[in-house]
């Protein structure tokens, strides 16, 4: 953990302001602590924990679950309460559902997906069959058993998954409307392992249409409205990205290189050739696409691996490619963000020092030997300039093998908060103190 001491330091003049700006909202916590902390014996100040701008409430307010693997979270309120509950994809081992009893207090509803194991890799929430009620999708990877849960009255889930067109080895996923007509679409990225004694499956991506003579139920156009792929695909953004009012597409693969597809306002997408500067290979686990300088054009963050927790092989740094106009794309890294050398299989940009200008929270694991690590928070600037303020944000106990994260006001304060999904460790509960 950087100590606030070095921080001003080893920052160049450029990105030095972000953390005064943390600092400024850091001030009034470390004026509370202060006062706190002058009423415990002198022996015992020197291990009195500095405020940051998150508190991690996870051993109070998340059930104990150290050793699962919840990879991903859906913040939303399925039960009509007004506060947000969590669906967790877990692999190797049933979903869960957490119930919100108010102020971010989560309870396990046991069974709410059913009680059979699956590979889940990621979920998302959308009301796919518009009956007022959130519905839930996960994807699974090894399996291949997707599923889809219909919500109802109470938070309770009936298995539609009968309704998905097919399965696959599913990675990636994306919901959004992509051709224009209101209703949630799903794409879903596929990669094909191999696996002794089994036959390699096909790695083309998916595109599902909401049908809109009957919503909740999807037609399969990915022969029509997909470039053909052999993509390892992990992740998938929907975005506008060429600024003409329709979702384009960015595909995070293992390999082959990343993708942008660009759609042409009714779901039919094409290849954007050579648009993304990719000036190293790398392996890619999430992508996130928002404006990071406040120019109005979205840009990408990829966040990647060394190697799936094997031998050293590719270059982790998280790279920023900024977008130049005409769905152009530079590689704008190193100067840009934070230098690491940990691998990166989540982060969330949020605005967490509250200045308007989205930050970075980037989940950490040492590979080879895949130690958990503490997440990092790096401060935006607002121009786009990022600096890494961990110590004066992320609470030293945030360690973890960190996966993919959800945001949203959990507790009722007004302010966003994180849950923090991971492999092998315990799920993180964050929630925001920053004035």
């Amino acid at each position: 953990m950087i100590k606030r001491s070095k921080v001003a330091v080893t920052l160049s003049s450029t990105n030095r302001s972000a953390v005064w700006a943390v600092r400024a909202l850091y001030k009034p916590l470390m004026m509370a602590s202060l006062a706190a902390v002058s009423l415990v014996p002198a022996h015992a100040q020197d291990s009195a924990a500095a405020p940051t701008l998150f508190e991690d409430v996870t051993d109070t307010h998340v059930p104990a679950a150290k050793y699962i693997h919840a990879l991903d979270v859906a913040l939303v309120d399925v039960d009509g309460d007004g506060d947000l509950d969590a669906a967790l994809a877990v692999e190797m081992g049933p979903n869960r559902l957490y119930i919100n009893e108010g102020k971010g207090q989560l309870s396990w509803r046991q069974g709410a997906f059913g009680t059979k194991a699956h590979d889940s890799e990621h979920v998302l929430s959308a009301d796919f069959d518009r009956d007022g009620f959130p519905d839930l999708i996960f994807v699974a990877e090894e399996d291949h058993a997707h599923q889809l849960f219909l919500g109802g009255v109470g938070g309770v889930f009936t298995d539609a998954s009968d309704r998905l067109p097919s399965m696959s080895e599913g990675n990636g996923l994306a919901v959004h409307d992509v051709n224009g007509d209101g209703l949630p679409d799903i794409v879903i990225g596929n990669s094909a392992e191999e696996r002794p004694g089994k036959p390699r499956a096909s790695a083309q991506d998916f595109l599902w249409l909401n049908n809109p003579e009957k919503p909740g139920t999807f037609i399969d156009v990915t022969t029509t409205h997909l470039p053909r792929d052999a993509d390892d695909a992990q992740d998938i953004a929907l975005a506008d990205i060429d600024g003409d009012g329709d979702l384009d597409m960015v595909v995070a693969n293992e390999s082959p290189p990343n993708r942008l597809l660009l759609n042409d306002g009714k779901g039919h997408f094409r290849e954007a050739p050579k648009a993304l500067q990719l000036l190293m290979p790398i392996e890619t686990r999430e992508v996130h696409v928002f404006d990071v300088d406040g120019d109005g054009r979205k840009d990408i963050l990829f966040l990647n691996l060394t190697s799936n927790n094997k031998a050293w092989d590719k270059d982790p740094q998280a790279r920023l490619l900024i977008n130049k106009g005409g769905a152009k794309f530079r590689d704008e890294t190193a100067k840009r963000l934070p230098a690491n050398r940990f691998s990166s299989w989540g982060g969330m940009p949020i605005d967490f020092n509250h200045d308007g200008a989205m930050d970075l929270i980037v989940g950490a694991i040492d590979v080879p030997g895949f130690k958990p690590l503490q997440l990092r928070a790096y401060a935006n600037n607002g121009k786009g300039y990022f600096s890494d303020v961990t110590a004066l944000v992320i609470p030293a106990a945030s360690v973890g093998r960190s996966w993919s994260m959800a945001q949203g006001d959990v507790n009722g304060d007004g302010k966003e908060d994180l849950f923090v999904g991971t492999w092998g460790t315990q799920a993180r509960l964050l929630l925001s103190k920053a004035p």
